[in-house]
């Protein structure tokens, strides 16, 4: 069976942008010039577009054309003791940063309750912050903080992460229990993360403890796996 004309393309654009022919923030040949080229349909150069949207490696701007994004993935090492995001990134040379995109008193849901150990009603600070590497969006993080925590530390908590805050407030984290999974894009997170409605992406779920082994914080980072991944250390136990 022939391949269709439109994977034929984007596959050839696929390899020049891999090659490096064009390079993160160039801009593809618009839908015209693919035609010329090709000599196909402009539905078949609008698809062969839309199969490099898909795959991540393109994004497309209505009235100002097609550009590579970013193809740089960078790691997040889920080690003990805790490494903060911020020192990771810098460790790999990465540009690390983040937009506030929520930050507010709400009443904790009931998953949130639960891994929480709180009563419902109760309220918890919401903290939506979309984290950005060398420029690019890659991760959304969700989380709920205790509500006396989120006041207490309100000013801190909307320039830098959770973490190296409560850190810097004597409140370090003993303890992290975490969960990696799936999800496809919602609305929101389609817009945050510059993704089609529907991609696949990656949820690391969490609960950090205190010293006393109390639930402080609950979230998940829901990321782009195209640039954003995980890494694990473990050491024997010795049993054999």
């Amino acid at each position: 069976m022939a391949t269709p004309l439109h994977i034929t393309i984007s596959e050839k654009l696929r390899h020049q942008i891999e090659l490096g022919q064009y390079q993160a923030g160039d801009r593809l040949p618009s839908e015209h010039q693919l035609m010329e080229t090709f000599s196909v349909s402009r539905i078949t150069a609008r698809q062969a577009v839309a199969n490099l949207v898909s795959q991540g490696l393109v994004i497309a701007y209505r009235g100002k054309g097609v550009f590579v994004t970013p193809q740089k993935k960078v790691t997040y090492s889920l080690s003990s003791p805790l490494v903060f995001l911020e020192q990771d990134m810098t460790r790999q040379g990465v540009a690390f940063s983040f937009e506030n995109l929520a930050f507010e008193v709400v009443p904790a849901p009931a998953e949130v309750a639960a891994a929480m150990q709180i009563s419902q009603p109760s309220e918890v600070y919401l903290q939506k912050k979309l984290l950005r590497m060398d420029g690019a969006a890659g991760a959304v993080d969700i989380s709920y903080l205790m509500a006396d925590l989120g006041q207490r530390f309100a000013p801190q908590l909307k320039y830098q992460m959770t973490f190296p805050t409560l850190a810097q407030n004597d409140i370090p984290i003993d303890r992290l229990d975490g969960l990696i999974e799936c999800t496809h894009a919602d609305y929101d997170l389609s817009g945050y993360l510059e993704v089609p409605l529907g991609h696949a992406l990656m949820v690391y779920r969490y609960t950090a403890y205190s010293s006393d082994q109390q639930p402080v914080l609950h979230g998940a980072t829901i990321s782009r796996a195209d640039r954003f991944c995980y890494s694990l250390s473990t050491r024997s136990s010795g049993v054999t």
